[in-house]
């Protein structure tokens, strides 16, 4: 399994409201140039363009496939296939958004301030996390992992870190004019637990499904949706509630 830009799309209103909620708290005067790093197929680069519709705006990911959803839905806008790890602002943006890409990448003590500086003076860095690595979702991924007959091949399998509030503040703290940092949790209204396995199939679980054979990842993913019955029991209705814990930080060169 890749990266697919319509298997993340389905459940694309739930994912695209973290973005509405973290543009809400950036101002969008003055933005002539804003880039959207992570920009998926597209959703997320829709919302900032709507934000600051004065701005050139530029999407950047690392993946065809995001890219190819991206451009057939804003053919207005620049599209570019790159490594946003190690991306560099040809010229510097007033606004830099990262909605639910940075938490691939290592090394945030370096990566951010980086970031932060790249903006043009007064810039602003916009980025929302999933801060959910402690949630069943994910615990039952790396235990299922562990104790299946395809152990060897992703029983060790970790994202990358994620930090506290706090430590984000230590580091950016000294580099931004102005930042602000919450944590909001989503319960995401979803049909059933198979829903929510479909939710993660297109994100949290690659990494797991990657390294497997067709038949494992079979295997693997009924397992799984068997633990997140149980984590995850049925509402009333039969549909089924989906905590979602996100990081947001909004600063200021």
């Amino acid at each position: 399994m890749s990266w697919s830009a319509q298997q993340y799309s389905l459940f694309e209103r739930q994912r695209t409201r973290p973005v509405h909620d973290l543009l809400a708290a950036v101002p969008r005067d003055d933005v002539e140039l804003a880039v959207d790093l992570g920009c998926g197929p597209g959703n997320s680069t829709a919302v900032l363009q709507a934000h600051a519709p004065q701005a050139r705006v530029i999407g950047i990911d690392s993946s065809e496939d995001m890219l190819r959803a991206a451009r057939e839905r804003l053919p207005q806008v620049t599209f570019q296939l790159a490594d946003i790890q190690h991306w560099q602002a040809e010229r510097a943006p007033q606004l830099i958004l990262a909605n639910a890409s940075l938490q691939w990448l290592p090394d945030h003590a370096q990566l951010y301030p980086r970031l932060l500086a790249q903006l043009a003076p007064g810039g602003w860095l916009a980025i929302q996390t999933p801060d959910n690595l402690q949630e069943p979702a994910h615990r039952l991924a790396r235990e299922v992992a562990a104790a299946g007959p395809w152990a060897a091949q992703i029983g060790e399998v970790r994202h990358a870190e994620r930090h506290s509030a706090q430590a984000y503040y230590d580091i950016l703290g000294a580099h931004a004019s102005e930042l602000d940092i919450w944590r909001t949790t989503y319960f995401h209204v979803l049909d059933n637990a198979a829903a929510v396995v479909e939710w993660f199939k297109s994100t949290a679980l690659l990494p797991f499904l990657q390294p497997l054979e067709v038949e494992q990842q079979a295997a693997f993913l009924e397992r799984y949706q068997a633990a997140i019955a149980e984590a995850y029991p049925a509402q009333a209705d039969g549909r089924v509630l989906l905590p979602f814990p996100r990081l947001f930080l909004v600063a200021r060169r």
